[in-house]
């Protein structure tokens, strides 16, 4: 391998951090503390993986040794076998050493904003919209990461005509950060008594949330105005002023924030979106001045791009941009989105091996 001196310098550095996390004052300084630990864990993998292929390397070479030496058939042939064993281990660590050390996305583990937003389609959109909604939900649910609804403008038979919730959890915008672009349906609508198939859309957003030293927010670009919160009833409906009108004006963002009863409470929750919102458009600027990167990569953020179809009658979802199709409709509206995410994940990562060699 040619990388073998910087695996190297990456184990000895592993070995320095698990020495100063097992110093006894390690943890008196618990910032320090945390980005040691992270640290350590980010490597770990990449140190596994390479005292697994140095491994395979040490029994290849005693193999070979032993084979000039020895001439009983039977004890040749098993070290053949041990020969062949100690190669593929070799091989297989190899593509694993390289999908590690490829450079990491900064924004992999951090947790996520997504919007979603109906469509062509009319009610039917915002059902599907709903629909979408309930299967990150659900997949959320599978990972073990917690969904926060930030806020929704409902249709009035059950649809969203724009949704945005929070996802938490370890390694969200990793797996969901492809799901950002137009997502399509075709099926024969609720809302449609003659059975004709009607295709309808809407439109996925996925942001990384951004920390406060991500985005610095100067209060003079914001106007925040309050109001009393209106919708379909309920207790403290048209009661109270709490209703969050958050404007910025270098970008002409405006979010709207009346989900929860206390007015701290919603213009927290929009300067969450806002910062998010704002870290998105400097990371597209960024993407976008890495013409070749970005062509590199499966699509991870560009909300007109049709990424994936849904349709009903032959039980069929494909994603267009690595052209799998799986027959099995009702599992991944109801969260199942492994298969697909994997195969996204492995689509991505051999892009950008490419592109490396």
């Amino acid at each position: 391998m040619q990388t073998i001196d910087r695996l190297d310098d990456i184990l000895c550095h592993y070995e320095e951090l698990m020495g100063e996390l097992s110093n006894p004052g390690a943890a008196d300084d618990p910032v320090h503390f945390r980005a040691l630990m992270k640290e350590q864990s980010d490597l770990e993998p990449i140190v596994a993986a390479y005292k697994k292929y140095k491994t395979a390397c040490s029994d290849e070479k005693d193999a070979l040794f032993m084979l000039e030496h020895e001439n009983d058939e039977d004890m040749r042939s098993m070290l053949k076998e041990e020969l062949s064993a100690a190669k593929a281990l070799q091989k297989e660590t190899e593509e694993e050493l390289n999908i590690l050390l490829l450079p990491k996305d900064p924004n992999d583990d951090k947790n996520i904003f997504m919007e979603i937003r109906a469509g062509v389609g009319g009610d039917e959109s915002a059902l599907f919209a709903a629909d979408l909604y309930r299967m990150y939900q659900n997949y959320a649910a599978r990972n073990g990461w917690k969904t926060e609804l930030m806020s929704f403008n409902e249709n009035g038979i059950g649809g969203f005509k724009e949704i945005t919730f929070a996802v938490d959890g370890k390694g969200a915008y990793s797996k969901l950060k492809y799901e950002s672009g137009v997502h399509r349906v075709q099926r024969v609508p609720e809302t449609e008594s003659g059975g004709r198939i009607h295709t309808s859309t809407a439109t996925v957003a996925v942001m990384p949330e951004a920390e406060e030293v991500d985005v610095v927010i100067d209060p003079k670009d914001i106007r925040i105005d309050i109001t009393r919160a209106s919708g379909n009833g309920g207790q403290c409906v048209n009661t109270t002023d709490s209703t969050v009108r958050l404007t910025h004006y270098p970008t002409g963002i405006v979010i709207y924030m009346q989900e929860e009863k206390s007015q701290i409470q919603n213009r927290q929750k929009a300067m969450r979106i806002l910062r998010s919102r704002l870290y998105e458009l400097e990371c597209q600027k960024k993407h976008d001045a890495e013409d070749d990167l970005r062509r590199s990569q499966i699509g991870t953020g560009d909300r007109s791009e049709k990424i994936r179809t849904y349709n009903f009658p032959q039980s069929r979802v494909t994603d267009h941009r690595i052209h799998l199709t799986l027959y099995k409709i009702d599992q991944i509206i109801n969260g199942d989105l492994d298969e697909l995410i994997n195969a996204l994940i492995t689509a991505d990562q051999a892009a950008k091996l490419a592109k490396l060699n």
